[in-house]
C-alpha cells in the first residue's frame, strides 16, 4: 500500500465531514456567500480552528478574485493549494546526521509515545540502522516494561533502571552505551506527568542539559507526540511544552480513530511546528513521515 493510500485510508473519519465539501463544490458560484460560510463551517467541524478557518476563507476568496474561478473543481485545487500552504511550516524531515543522534520524546501520558517510539525503531532499524532506546519515564508504572517490549519487536537495544529512577542518571547512561555501542540513533522515552507541571518541565529541562552535556555535537530531535482525537486539547498540550523541551517537530497519532483530523492544519499554523509523522492505523508500520501535499490531497480524493 502507498503512503498515499495509507493517509486516505487512515483518514475515513476525517473525510466523512469533507465529503460535503465535495457537494459543496459541486454547486459552486464565486459570488455566492452561502458558499463561503458553509465552507467556514465545515472547516471548523473538521478542527482545524476558527482562526485558520477564517483565515482559509480569506485566502480562498482572494484566490478567486485573482485567478477568476468559475468552476468548481478550479475552487477546490485552489483550497488544496491554500491548505498545503497552512501546512508549510518548517522541515518535517528529521535531521539525524551524527552517530549517535538522539530523538527526545515528549507528551502527556496516553497519547501513544510508547508506541511511537516503537514504530519510530522499526523504522530506523529498517533502514539498517542501530537503534537504543532509554526508558526514562520512571514515574509510570510498567513503562520500561512497555517499552522493553517494543524493543524486542523492533530489535533495538534498550537501557533501563528501576521504577523511581532518576530520568537523568537513566539518559546520562542510555547516551554512554549509545557510544560505547555504536548506535546511531539513541531515542528517549520521558514521563507525561509528574506531580505537578513544573517539575515535569524541570525533569525535561534537567534531562536535556545532561543530552547537550554528553553529546554536545550530536544531532537532536525532539518531537511531541499528541493524540488526535483530543482536538484542540492537544494544542493547549503543545504550548506548554514548546518552550521548556524545545521542540522541533509533531507526532499526531491515531488520526485513523477521530473524524477531526483536520487539527493537523491548527497545529502547524498556530504553533509554527512541522508535523513529522502521523499515526493512521495500530500496526508497526502504520507511522509515516508527513507530507502535507499528500494530506491535503487526500482529503478530498
Amino acid at each position: 500500500m502507498s503512503i498515499f493510500d495509507k493517509i486516505f485510508s487512515g483518514l475515513s473519519k476525517t473525510k466523512a465531514n469533507m465529503a460535503e465539501l465535495e457537494e459543496l463544490f459541486q454547486n459552486y458560484a464565486p459570488d455566492d456567500e452561502d458558499f463561503y460560510d458553509e465552507l467556514e463551517e465545515l472547516l471548523i467541524v473538521s478542527d482545524v480552528g476558527a482562526s485558520v478557518a477564517e483565515k482559509v476563507v480569506y485566502e480562498m476568496r482572494k484566490k478567486t478574485w485573482e485567478r477568476r474561478f468559475r468552476k468548481g473543481n478550479e475552487a477546490r485545487a485552489g483550497l488544496i493549494e491554500i491548505l498545503t500552504g497552512i501546512l508549510d511550516s518548517g522541515d518535517s524531515s528529521l535531521h539525524l546526521e551524527t552517530s549517535p543522534s538522539v530523538i527526545l520524546v515528549v507528551g502527556v501520558n496516553g497519547v501513544g509515545k510508547t508506541t511511537t517510539i516503537g514504530k519510530l525503531a522499526s523504522m530506523f532499524r529498517t533502514q539498517g540502522k542501530k537503534v537504543l532506546l532509554c526508558a526514562a519515564d520512571t514515574f509510570r508504572a510498567a513503562a520500561a516494561e512497555q517499552l522493553e517490549i517494543w524493543a524486542d519487536r523492533a530489535g533495538a537495544e534498550i537501557v533501563r533502571h528501576e521504577e523511581g529512577s532518576d530520568p537523568a542518571a537513566v539518559v546520562f547512561d542510555g547516551i554512554n552505551a549509545g557510544k560505547a555501542r555504536n548506535a546511531d540513533i539513541v531515542i528517549v522515552d520521558t514521563a507525561g506527568r509528574l506531580h505537578n507541571k513544573q517539575n515535569l518541565m524541570n525533569e525535561l529541562a534537567k534531562i536535556r542539559r545532561v543530552i547537550d552535556r554528553e553529546l554536545p555535537e550530536a544531532d537532536v530531535e525532539t518531537l511531541m507526540v499528541l493524540d488526535a482525537t483530543t482536538g484542540q486539547n492537544g494544542l493547549i498540550q503543545a504550548k506548554q511544552f514548546l518552550d521548556t523541551a524545545g521542540l522541533t517537530g509533531i507526532v499526531l497519532t491515531k488520526l485513523d480513530g477521530t473524524a477531526k483530523g483536520g487539527i493537523v492544519f491548527a497545529i502547524s499554523d498556530e504553533l509554527k511546528l512541522p508535523v513529522k509523522f502521523i499515526g493512521v492505523g495500530e500496526g508497526i508500520d502504520d507511522m509515516i513521515p508527513f507530507d502535507g501535499k499528500t494530506f491535503a490531497e487526500a482529503l478530498f480524493k
